[in-house]
């Protein structure tokens, strides 16, 4: 977000807007921080607000204003993947709302009875000082702070990254470099300290030292590659690195206009061999700074070495994701999108045909085209080639293909096919979908009989089957409520659900489709599914029979039960008074 400056950040902190910003479950949390003392290095400025809060590590929050909103940010893995108000920043905001008010909450944090100095008073205090005794305090200070260590030092070498290519090269290895595996809890200080490093790049380029940091942008990224086993990346942290560290690389071969052959050659090398993707969709990124020549020289290259890859055909062991093959297959099929040329894409595509999608590729390819003739050939190709196949999304294209030729018989016999080999809603959607352009509602009526039965005698074999094995899952008539649901015939529903069962979900929605007309049948629903609920034992099972609980109690008050309620309640306060949590939320859902 963009900071935007207010005069007063406090007009936007208050316990009432913080609990919106974060829900009940995260302010409770944040909130138990602030009074554990959690909350360190408070800053507070007109326009903003920062802090440490200790948690699992040691997190950084932000909070700023944003068009008369609170803008804020943390450096926590919850905040990264979804953005959202965490507990850190509702701790960060309670220790601002009592420095800032005086709310007097009993947080175990010192408060501070005058105003410290801010970010803006030391940098004016620093400015009238002499810099000796500030560079002896800095050089000190290095001497226990490696990451402060390696910022200095490229600024330093910043001043010739030629000469100092040596210390930029050590930077780069002190940042990428790690005693072991790194986890998870440390991919966010990691990560960081490589950030560093990509901010000196920048600089350096800024300078105007674009060659320069082409040639270190490339080390960077041989070293980063080698590490990538060696992380838990499960935020993409790395991933978003290197898309960094590409990016400075195309900026600073589009300042310095590098040997366009020789870099060809180096990127074309880089993207048929990296693992990880990087200079993947060179010949397009590049494209500018490659020129006409060094385009001609990529394609070279590029053909010399799809030559080399073996054609695979129906049946044969598929290869799509061993060695180069993927890598050389995506730039011949990134060339041909840049000519134009469909022929050219789909010899690349025929070149393996190991699967029926890839014959679906090539059809939707002349489909695009519009060539009608080759469109219905591939697709028929498909089918042929894989007659017992069960990927049904070339099924359904050709199916789609012979509809619009009015060949409805053929449309009707693969859709058929489609809905035999897993007969559920989504096939049985098709079904539908294809009987209806074929002739109406008469033909439809056929075919649902005929698709319904189906399902019957499946759920009816499934169950002989499960009979004969000594462990086996419940079957139930999950599928035929499924569809009745969807027809919107309740009662068919409900019927095939109280004769053969069904799944919660089902269960519960048609409970609320019958509170309404059939009050004692939705109860019966709630009340069965609140034990099994709750005995799962964690806040999200409990808040859900605290849910079903509440349910269960309208429709007793609609049947005029009063006295079975008050009765069920406490045996659920007896049968469950060791779960803490769940009678807490009990007791503030329904007393």
């Amino acid at each position: 977000m963009t900071k935007k400056k207010t005069k007063d950040i406090a007009r936007l902190l208050s316990h009432q807007r913080i609990l919106r910003h974060a829900g009940q479950l995260s302010y409770a949390r944040g909130e138990d921080y602030f009074e554990e003392g959690r909350v360190k290095n408070l800053v507070i400025e007109a326009d903003h607000i920062r802090a440490r809060v200790h948690g699992s590590q040691i997190y950084h929050v932000e909070l700023w204003e944003d068009n008369s909103n609170l803008a804020f940010s943390c450096t926590c893995p919850f905040f990264e993947q979804e953005e959202a108000f965490c507990k850190h920043c509702v701790a960060a905001s309670l220790a601002a709302c009592d420095e800032l008010e005086g709310s007097g909450m009993s947080g175990k944090h010192t408060r501070l009875k005058q105003r410290v100095l801010n970010s803006s008073d030391i940098e004016r205090f620093l400015l009238t000082q002499n810099k000796d005794p500030l560079v002896a305090l800095l050089m000190d200070h290095v001497k226990s702070d490696n990451r402060l260590l390696e910022k200095l030092r490229m600024k330093a070498a910043g001043a010739d990254a030629r000469r100092d290519k040596a210390s930029f090269e050590h930077s780069i290895d002190e940042a990428v470099s790690w005693d072991g595996f790194v986890d998870y809890k440390s991919m966010h200080e990691y990560a960081s300290g490589i950030d560093d490093v990509i901010a000196s790049l920048y600089d350096l380029l800024k300078s105007g030292q674009a060659e320069a940091v082409i040639g270190l942008v490339e080390y960077f990224l041989r070293r980063l590659e080698k590490q990538m086993e060696m992380v838990d990346d499960s935020d993409g942290l790395m991933s978003g690195i290197l898309k960094k560290v590409q990016e400075l690389h195309f900026q600073a071969c589009t300042k310095a206009q590098p040997d366009p052959e020789a870099l060809v050659k180096k990127l074309f090398h880089w993207e048929v061999n990296s693992e990880w993707g990087v200079f993947a969709g060179a010949a397009q990124r590049y494209a500018r700074i490659f020129g006409t020549n060094g385009m001609e020289l990529y394609r070279s290259l590029a053909e010399k070495e799809w030559a080399r890859v073996p054609v695979l055909g129906p049946g044969k062991e598929m290869e799509e994701y061993k060695g180069t093959r993927f890598r050389i297959t995506h730039i011949m099929e990134t060339l041909a999108t840049q000519s134009r040329d469909v022929e050219q894409l789909v010899a690349i595509k025929s070149k393996n045909l190991s699967l029926p999608y890839h014959y679906l590729e090539i059809a939707q390819i002349y489909k695009k085209a519009r060539k009608e003739e080759e469109t219905l050939e591939w697709a028929e190709k498909g089918v042929k080639a894989f007659p017992e196949h069960d990927d049904t999304r070339l099924h359904e294209f050709l199916a789609q293909e012979y509809q619009q030729r009015k060949r409805f018989d053929d449309a009707m016999d693969l859709v058929w096919k489609i809905f035999l080999q897993d007969p559920q809603l989504e096939s049985y959607k098709l079904l539908k979908s294809h009987a209806n352009r074929a002739g109406g509602a008469d033909a439809w009526r056929e075919w649902r009989e005929k698709a319904l039965a189906c399902i019957r005698k499946d759920i009816t074999g499934q169950k002989t089957k499960a009979k004969s094995k000594w462990f086996a899952h419940a079957i139930d008539c999950s599928e035929l409520v499924r569809i009745f649901l969807w027809e919107q015939d309740i009662a068919q529903a409900w019927q095939e659900a109280q004769q053969g069962g069904c799944a919660k979900d089902l269960w519960l929605k048609l409970a609320h489709l019958r509170e309404e007309d059939f009050p004692q049948d939705a109860l019966a629903v709630y009340q069965t599914f609140v034990k099994p609920t709750v005995e799962q034992k964690h806040n999200e099972a409990y808040r859900e029979g605290v849910s079903l609980i509440k349910k269960v109690r309208l429709l007793m008050k609609r049947l005029g039960r009063m006295e079975e309620w008050d009765r069920y309640l406490e045996s659920l306060k007896t049968t469950h008074k060791r779960k803490r949590n769940f009678m807490k939320m009990l007791e503030k859902g329904v007393g």
